[in-house]
């Protein structure tokens, strides 16, 4: 049976915590802790090499090894929606979506309706499984407050050939940001490591552990005023809220960004997957996508 498996270090501030609890906060792709209790007891999670019961209390230092079988995720609360799809590109293999702010990705805890996964069950029967029943088509990701393109897999073979691509960083990605202040350099590379945050598991760092992952980002100001700039972003890696940690760590976090950044500095988060470039996995013909930057974002700075 194919799995998928994780470890984490618990920490200071997860001392004395039932285990059920601290994974529910960890694993936020699980849609409840009713879900993270039957993972426990069906004997998937093991603190120290040892499995224990949801009610075990994890201590400073433990090692918690998580295994989640393939389709453990039952498909049973994921149901096709009648959403509205911007489809940008679609052919036989593969559909482009301009996805809107707010929409998340896939069904994940607090969000069991409303996604783009819900709106694409509604709208074909043909799509890839190899990402687990509850994310098919799903190669890649964008942050829930994050609008721009997305590519969805119709298949298991243009999947796989997609994802290699990601992996291999051969996709090229451009982003459009609206950041905090006036960026001094016309352009400049971000090349710092990244992991979970020490004590907001939510959350993505700069990090130099045993865990953290290589994370590159190159950067190119396209307008600046004083108080902000607009910024075309180039991500060489693909982590968990990569731009929004990078950004903020040169001290130019992204509007809006209420996790990274300020709160209440824009109505939205400003970020836009304006670009997206790969290899198609049947044609092999290299194509692009260029998506409308949003108003609010090109027209803040005159």
């Amino acid at each position: 049976m194919e799995s998928t498996n994780n470890y984490y270090k618990v920490t200071a501030d997860n001392n004395n915590k039932r285990l059920d609890v601290f994974l529910t906060e960890i694993l936020t792709e699980f849609p409840s802790r009713t879900m993270i209790k039957k993972l426990i007891d069906d004997g998937h999670v093991k603190v120290n090499e040892e499995i224990v019961k949801a009610k075990h209390k994890v201590a400073v230092g433990d090692d918690v090894y998580v295994e989640v079988p393939k389709g453990f995720l039952s498909p049973k609360y994921v149901a096709p929606e009648n959403i509205d799809l911007d489809i940008f590109y679609e052919d036989d293999a593969l559909l482009v979506i301009n996805k809107p702010i707010g929409m998340t990705v896939h069904p994940a805890k607090g969000a069991h309706s409303g996604t783009l996964v819900n709106a694409l069950l509604n709208y074909s029967n043909q799509l890839s499984d190899v990402n687990s029943d509850v994310r098919p088509g799903i190669v890649h990701r964008l942050d829930k407050e994050t609008s721009g393109l997305i590519i969805v897999a119709k298949d298991n073979i243009t999947h796989t050939k997609l994802a290699k691509q990601f992996q291999r960083h051969e996709v090229q990605k451009q982003y459009v940001a609206l950041v905090q202040g006036e960026i001094d350099r016309d352009e400049g590379i971000i090349d710092v490591p990244l992991g979970r945050h020490a004590r907001q598991h939510d959350k993505r760092a700069v990090s130099y552990d045993e865990h953290a992952k290589e994370a590159y980002t190159k950067y190119k100001v396209l307008k600046r005023s004083s108080s902000a700039s607009l910024v075309a972003l180039f991500p060489k890696t693909g982590r968990t809220h990569q731009l929004r940690v990078h950004m903020a760590y040169i001290k130019h976090p992204i509007l809006g960004d209420e996790k990274y950044g300020r709160k209440g500095s824009f109505p939205r988060l400003a970020l836009h997957a304006h670009m997206i470039g790969f290899t198609h996995p049947r044609t092999k013909a290299w194509i692009e996508f260029c998506s409308k930057v949003p108003e609010e974002l090109r027209g803040h700075i005159t």
